[in-house]
């Protein structure tokens, strides 16, 4: 008779040191990049947080059988992204709630003033272009953003939207703080 302490868990990391050790190295590595990446989106930074820890759970249980973790979990995360709920603006309170004793992976994202320009920037492009920029700025190649999106080399050329970018960030001739 097995009781449930004694059932072994039917997730490989789980059971695995070896595998359950190189998930935590990538995830202590990897999230704040990949929360990063879901702002890009135009994700909030606590919506990018939750897009990030839910790719994190998906994969740690097939993290045994994931190739390239990088690619899967910004694929994942953009997905979990679309599926949250929109959330009603919440209300300050007088009180400060009291703060877990766990780090939290938002303390790793702290946004520098020109980031959040970028940021705001991007949120004005279509998503399409907001998924190409940022996969490039996580630095893959434009082959392997065209893989990760299912779409050919050349749209992802074109959706690279840099000029638009420059323009919506003031770097180009003619713009309002631009280069002269």
């Amino acid at each position: 008779m097995n009781f449930p302490s004694q059932r072994k868990s039917s997730i490989p990391a789980a059971r695995n040191e070896v595998i359950r050790a190189n998930f935590a190295s990538h995830y202590e590595e990897h999230m704040s990049g990949l929360i990063r990446h879901v702002m890009r989106y135009g994700a909030t930074p606590y919506e990018a947080a939750d897009a990030a820890q839910g790719a994190y759970i998906e994969a740690f249980r097939v993290w045994h059988l994931i190739t390239c973790p990088e690619a899967w979990l910004r694929k994942v995360a953009f997905r979990q992204y679309l599926r949250q709920a929109p959330r009603p603006q919440e209300e300050l309170t007088d009180e400060v709630p009291d703060r877990p004793a766990f780090s939290c992976p938002l303390d790793k994202v702290v946004l520098k003033d020109e980031e959040t320009h970028v940021y705001e920037a991007l949120a004005q492009l279509p998503m399409r272009q907001r998924q190409v920029i940022a996969w490039h700025l996580d630095g893959f190649s434009t082959n392997e953003i065209a893989d990760a999106l299912d779409i050919r080399p050349p749209a992802v050329r074109q959706n690279l939207a840099r000029t638009q970018l420059k323009e919506l960030l003031g770097l180009t001739p003619g713009t309002p703080g631009g280069a002269q």
